[in-house]
């Protein structure tokens, strides 16, 4: 039995109710700029052994909230899990990033692909959800996330990073019918896998969609929103007797704020190439948003990080429904010091009388 939530700033913030202060979480928040964390890492051997061993990723999930008492915890996981649960052979080469040894290279390649059991090839995911959850007590919700189709696709077909995304594009632009059977077999999979999350007690869900911005408007609504929208209306929407709101972030993606609110998401991730007033005026009064401070403010003073985080809540203003985060992932090379006084800065500057 799992304990009553402590802290529920986060939920209610996504919920758009009136909060005592601002709640903060940080994309990336366990990760390679904390000493603790490179500890654990090396004791694991390899990142997908992190990944795939429950107690380890319970333990990097909580060592965030353990030093600056955030507001809410995030799965430790990868995006890419699903892909190598479909048996694309996923490696994670030193320096180099994410690598496929099986690459979708054709229609026969994608018409392959198992629709994976997240309670099979995904149960270490799992395992680790029920874990934290029963770790964390009660002291903050737990958010499950996954890539959006789009995103994952972008890996599955380039076989790992890309700087041009030439492949990917080159399938979407010469065989569009292929591209949205891959894009429709990853909607079903993220849709199975985020369920079986919130059954192993997840709290909220997010939906990364990294790659979403390197679309053009058109090409946005359809290879990769019209999914993230198929996903919103197949998850899970209540648990334990409470909402289980989900966010949409779509990096670069704030000239669309408004579609996006469209699809009758809870949230939407904010990066920091707009300004969150206007982002609120795209996105209407529907939805919630999180961001949005430029990660790079974190190498900066004590007092320009203050600074910036007081424009990042003057800019949203006192209406509900704000989640004070980093545009994006935290930078390995932060100084944990400083995430600890954007922390504190939100805390002193958005706590209501």
């Amino acid at each position: 039995m799992n304990a009553p939530l402590k802290n529920d700033l986060y939920l209610r913030a996504l919920n758009r109710e009136t909060v005592e202060r601002t709640p903060v979480w940080v994309m990336r928040q366990a990760g390679r700029y904390l000493p603790e964390y490179k500890r654990v890492r090396a004791q694991a051997g390899n990142f997908m052994n992190l990944c795939s061993n429950p107690e380890l990723a319970c333990e990097v999930t909580l060592q965030p909230i353990d030093r600056f008492n955030l507001d809410a915890a995030i799965l430790f996981s990868d995006i890419l899990t699903i892909p190598d649960a479909m048996g694309l052979e996923l490696t994670f080469e030193t320096g180099e990033g994410p690598k496929f040894g099986k690459p979708i290279k054709s229609r026969a390649d994608v018409e392959a692909l198992p629709i994976p059991d997240p309670n099979d090839s995904l149960q270490y995911v799992m395992d680790a959800v029920s874990t934290i959850r029963r770790e964390l007590n009660g002291r903050v919700p737990l958010i499950g996330f996954s890539g959006s189709p789009w995103t994952l696709a972008t890996y599955m077909v380039e076989g790992g990073g890309s700087k041009d995304f030439s492949k990917v594009k080159g399938l979407m632009f010469s065989d569009p019918h292929t591209m949205h059977a891959l894009l429709d077999k990853n909607a079903q999979a993220v849709v199975s896998y985020l369920n079986a999350q919130v059954e192993a007690g997840a709290q909220a869900l997010m939906v990364f969609d990294t790659w979403g911005g390197v679309l053009s408007p058109t090409n946005y609504q359809e290879f990769s929103l019209r999914y993230m929208q198929q996903i919103v209306e197949g998850v899970t929407r209540e648990a334990d007797g409470r909402k289980v709101p989900i966010t949409l972030f779509t990096k670069s993606g704030g000239q669309w704020l408004d579609l996006m609110a469209k699809t009758g998401c809870d949230g939407l991730g904010v990066d920091w190439t707009i300004d969150l007033a206007d982002a609120r005026k795209r996105a209407g009064d529907s939805v919630a948003l999180q961001g949005n401070l430029d990660p790079s403010v974190l190498y900066g003073s004590p007092e320009s990080i203050h600074a910036e985080v007081k424009k990042v809540l003057d800019s949203y203003g006192d209406a509900p429904g704000h989640v004070f985060n980093l545009g994006h992932g935290i930078h390995q090379f932060v100084n944990p010091e400083h995430l600890g006084v954007m922390v504190e800065a939100v805390r002193e500057l958005s706590t209501r009388p």
